[in-house]
């Protein structure tokens, strides 16, 4: 997976990789129970039909851009289990089971891969230390993984081991002090093409990538998900939006503003796989 030459121009209609283009993705009802789901800033009470409703409306716009949905039953016991992506980082040809950094969430993870051990040959679990896939952007080149408040150096190394042995170049960065996960400050959007804000990308993390910045105001725009030819991003971030659209990307927009109160974002809810 030796990183190759980036050129200027590729945003739309780059070649189909594995970072990019999915066939599946897996995702799970929330619960009564989010609710309570952990958030670093209390911004309002979660409304949970509503959550409920934007659940569906995302699930469809994985439709949309062509992925085979699984939907797996909600865990009242975990209220933060619809974020189903810190669970596990999904490669071709192997999957390796996180660790949670929030020791509420660990539970999380079990049923998980029972639902992936059917599906994949090699699974590997992190043992020691914490990370969550939250942190981890993977691109046709390298897998970055960011240090957080839910992250460690030691869940990173192990992460480190298990991936140089089938071959996955990774990369160990800073997220922010103030930002949760590293992808809730970054999307991977065209296989040689970043979407960022400002405060992280400033630290030069991503040199070799093409970069778009977010619109100052829309932070919380950078965390979509790209989908085989669809970007699906969270509504209400017209800016944004524009931008996207004028480089040629199609765009879903999907309502996210219960799950938002939880620090949940496009990604988190689902794992998208090859199958």
């Amino acid at each position: 997976m030796k990183r190759a030459k980036l050129n200027n121009s590729g945003l739309p209609g780059t070649a189909a990789s594995y970072a990019t283009h999915f066939s599946a993705a897996i995702t799970r009802m929330p619960a009564h129970t989010a609710v309570d789901g952990l958030r670093a800033v209390n911004t309002g009470a979660v409304d949970i039909e509503l959550m409920a409703e934007q659940h569906i409306e995302y699930q469809q716009a994985l439709r949309q851009a062509g992925a085979i949905v699984t939907e797996l039953p909600a865990l009242p016991a975990y209220p933060d289990a619809q974020f189903v992506e810190d669970t596990a980082l999904c490669l071709p040809n192997l999957v390796v089971m996180m660790r949670p950094g929030a020791e509420t969430r660990r539970g999380e993870v079990a049923p998980m891969r029972e639902v992936l051990s059917p599906l994949f040959e090699n699974i590997a679990d992190i043992t020691d230390g914490c990370i969550e896939a939250g942190d981890i952007l993977t691109t046709p080149f390298e897998v970055l993984v960011g240090l957080s408040a839910r992250t460690n150096q030691t869940g990173a190394d192990q992460l480190r081991q298990i991936l140089n042995g089938h071959g996955y170049p990774m990369r160990i960065l800073k997220t922010p002090s103030d930002v949760l996960h590293f992808k809730t400050d970054c999307s991977l959007i065209a296989d040689q093409c970043i979407l960022s804000t400002q405060r992280l990308a400033s630290n030069g993390c991503f040199e070799g990538y093409q970069t778009l910045l977010v619109p100052t105001g829309e932070e919380a725009a950078a965390n979509m998900i790209r989908y085989n030819d669809h970007i699906i991003m969270p509504a209400g971030f017209p800016k944004t939006e524009t931008m996207l659209r004028a480089k040629g990307f199609t765009i879903i927009c999907v309502g996210n503003s219960e799950c938002a109160k939880i620090d949940g974002g496009m990604s988190c809810l689902s794992l998208r796989l090859w199958l």
